[in-house]
């Protein structure tokens, strides 16, 4: 209370860096409070079954898979299906809030299409090489066909489209019918 009374007294400029300096001392004291209360809660219970089991078991579970530069180079190569990236990072926002919508996507069109995810600070020089310059970025790929060829090469693949942003699970599957199967452009993506 007397420190806040004295921040008070004295300009608004240091009025307004002690009343954030409050909040940060709270927040990471928050922050502390929810590591303890996390570790307790991540902890197994008597008679119950390995934890990092049951989280392999939910991964297992998804559809969009993690990949290395190594295995994208390898899908891209190798065909069976048209494929979706979604090049992310662990510390994007949106990368995280898309996350979802790009997993549902891939279970709904899952055996259509292949949903991969590539983490850009894991994988820095395929991302240069992909020329990845904001997350999310999507990157909608098929297979090389005549049609789309002028020049002969090494290509196996096309880019049909490249997003960067965060879109809802709809959009994603829009685009996809849009690309891939010949559905309608998408008008407005969200």
């Amino acid at each position: 209370f007397f420190f806040f009374k004295f921040c008070l007294s004295i300009s608004d400029y240091t009025t307004i860096l002690c009343l954030l300096a409050m909040y940060a001392s709270i927040l990471t004291a928050c922050q502390f409070l929810l590591f303890l209360s996390g570790v307790a809660a991540f902890a197994p219970s008597p008679g119950a079954s390995n934890v990092r089991a049951h989280s392999t078991k939910l991964d297992a579970e998804k559809i969009a898979k993690d990949v290395s530069g190594e295995e994208l180079e390898v899908m891209l190569q190798e065909w069976e299906q048209p494929l979706v990236l979604d090049a992310y990072a662990t510390w994007c926002g949106p990368c995280l809030l898309m996350a979802t919508h790009f997993e549902e996507a891939a279970q709904e069109l899952e055996g259509k299409v292949r949903f991969v995810k590539m983490d850009t600070d894991k994988e820095p020089e395929m991302a240069n090489r992909l020329n990845i310059m904001g997350l999310p970025t999507l990157m909608y790929l098929d297979q090389l066909t005549p049609e789309d060829s002028d020049e002969p090469g090494d290509a196996k693949a096309v880019l049909k489209d490249k997003i960067e942003g965060a879109l809802t699970k709809e959009s994603i599957v829009d685009l996809c019918n849009f690309h891939f199967f010949g559905g309608p452009r998408p008008t407005a993506l969200s």
